[in-house]
Formats: C-alpha cells, structure tokens, sequence
C-alpha cells in the first residue's frame, strides 16, 4: 500500500511541476550567471592589468590543488545523496550529506591555510596588483562556499530530525519542494567545483606564463 501511495503521490506532483519553468530554475539560473559574469570579469581584468604593468608572476599555494581535490569529493557526496535520494535509501543519503558538510567545512579550514602559506611568504593583499587579484578571487570563492553552507546543514539537520519513522521517510522523500531545492544546490555545488578548477588552472598557467 505504501509503495502504491507513494508512486500516485509521485505521479501527481511530477504532473504538477512539469506544467511550467519553477521560478526556482529561474533564480538559480540568474544567481550562476551573475557569478560567472563577475569571475569572468575578474580574471580578464587581472590579465589586462598584469601585462599592461608588467606585474610579476605569482605562485599559488600548493594547498589550493589540495582543495581542489576536497572540493571535488564534497560534489561526488552531494551527487551520492542526490542518488541516494532517489533510491530512497535512507541512511546513505544522511551519510552522503553530512560528508558532503564535512568536506566542505575542510575546504574552508584549507583556504585559511593557503592564505596563511602566502603570508609566510610576505605577499600579503597590498603586496602588488597581482596578489590583490588573487586574494580576492579566492576570498570571493570562499564567501560563495559559505553562502551555500546553511542550506547544506539544513538538509543534512532536516533529514536527521525526520527521517526516524516509516510514514515521516516516505512523506520526505515524496515532497516536490525538497527535490526541487536539493537540485538546486546540487547545481550550485557543482558550479562552485567547476569555477574552482577554473580559477585554479588560470592562476597556475599565469604563474609559467
């Protein structure tokens, strides 16, 4: 009777959402053009500004591939509970986005570190144009991480506190708004991930360049 209920459920509202664009898919897509109009922005005005006064080039801190590589996981683990979800499997959908939580978390922690890495260094913010730059794009990265953090935590905290009983899972996993908002910041994690790795090759080509 459950699994009855729960595919009429399913049915009705993937009805009620294929109707029209959610207005969710449109703020989202609005919100990942604004950022990749402004990092794109950002890095070609480093470049203008590096060639046309001959700034010196600039090592990125080794612990920037580290986070690459943390980033990247914290993605796989939101893609896992984004599978998991789907499959309904309850308890690998929790452990997916709490490690995704944790890996996030780690990839702040590392970023203090790189920056602290530049400071041993004495290239601080003020040093020259070309460290100002950087500074900047990964302190921009870093606050979009954060931005996405509460909504991490409270999918991760809401799963905990009703995912308990039988009826509370399947009432969970058969609401259109908490796939919908899932997906959403699935699309944004992974957009941060890609525009990391951007920023990272870019920085790095520039140091050789």
């Amino acid at each position: 009777m459950e699994d009855k209920a729960k595919e009429e459920t399913k049915g009705a509202q993937g009805e009620q959402f294929s109707m029209g664009i959610h207005p969710y898919h449109i703020i989202m897509a609005l919100v990942l053009f604004g950022i990749t109009a402004m990092f794109l922005a950002t890095t070609v005005a480093y470049m203008y500004t590096r060639f046309q006064h001959g700034l010196p080039k600039l090592a990125v801190p080794n612990v920037f591939l580290f986070n690459t590589i943390v980033l990247l996981g914290s993605s796989f683990c939101l893609q896992w509970a984004v599978n998991s979800y789907k499959k309904d499997s309850t308890e690998d959908y929790k452990t997916a986005l709490l490690s995704t939580v944790i890996l996030s978390f780690l990839f702040l922690i590392a970023q203090f570190y790189g920056w602290k890495q530049l400071f041993d260094q004495d290239i601080f913010i003020n040093s020259d144009n070309a460290a100002s730059y950087l500074y900047l794009v990964s302190a921009l990265h870093f606050a979009h991480v954060i931005a996405g953090l509460p909504f991490l935590l409270q999918f991760y905290l809401s799963a905990r506190k009703k995912m308990i009983e039988p009826v509370s899972v399947l009432v969970y996993f058969t609401d259109p708004l908490k796939r919908l908002r899932l997906k959403m910041i699935t699309w944004y994690w992974h957009f941060l991930d890609a525009l990391w790795i951007y920023l990272i090759v870019f920085f790095f080509i520039n140091a050789y360049i």
